[in-house]
């Protein structure tokens, strides 16, 4: 699946956004490790999750061919971007992993998270699946890379949403994704189901 279109519906900033932003940036600029960053701006980010007031309707907007990416604040300075995903049933990521460090908490709906381990094997790699979460409404994780990698998709039967805080500017890049992996998986090893549920 290729990269969801950046949709800059940033310049609408609900009240709750604002106050969203402002709590993101007052973390940031402490100028704390990727890992220390991620965990503070995910304390932050989780009271604001599930709250009406958050989004507006255009920011909640789905895309009936692929999950879709609202761009709601780049920070000027380029230190952190806030993204909405809205996920339609069975929409899908490609297993990627990220340009910077990232937070990410379910708004509505729930998710479903494959993560992975990149192990050489032979003249190349191989991807080792070694978790599977579901993230409900409200849940916060946090990564920075390396130890990134995963795959996202809505399993449920109706509309999920999560938003996304990423430490650096998405508006500009587009994505948040570095680098897409196209590379055989051991999934039955590991005896979970794929993405598709097979």
């Amino acid at each position: 699946m290729s990269t969801p279109t950046a949709y800059p519906s940033s310049r609408l900033l609900t009240a709750r956004l604002g106050e969203l932003v402002g709590d993101v940036r007052e973390a940031v600029d402490r100028g704390l490790a990727p890992d220390v960053t991620a965990y503070l701006v995910g304390e932050r980010l989780a009271p604001h999750l599930g709250a009406p007031d958050l989004l507006t309707p255009e920011q909640r907007a789905g895309d009936p061919d692929r999950y879709r990416q609202h761009v709601l604040h780049a920070e000027p300075d380029g230190s952190f971007s806030i993204v909405a995903l809205v996920w339609l049933p069975g929409q899908r990521t490609a297993i990627h992993d990220h340009v910077s460090w990232c937070v990410t908490g379910v708004h509505e709906g729930e998710e479903h998270e494959r993560r992975y381990r990149l192990v050489p094997d032979g003249p190349g790699s191989r991807l080792i699946a070694v978790e599977d979460v579901v993230n409900p409404r409200g849940a916060v994780c946090g990564f920075a890379p390396p130890g990134d990698i995963h795959r996202v998709w809505n399993a449920c039967g109706t509309k999920a949403i999560s938003i996304h805080v990423y430490g650096a500017d998405i508006a500009r890049l587009g994505s948040s994704v570095r680098r897409v992996y196209d590379l055989p998986t051991a999934d039955e090893v590991q005896g979970l189901p794929t993405a598709d549920g097979q």
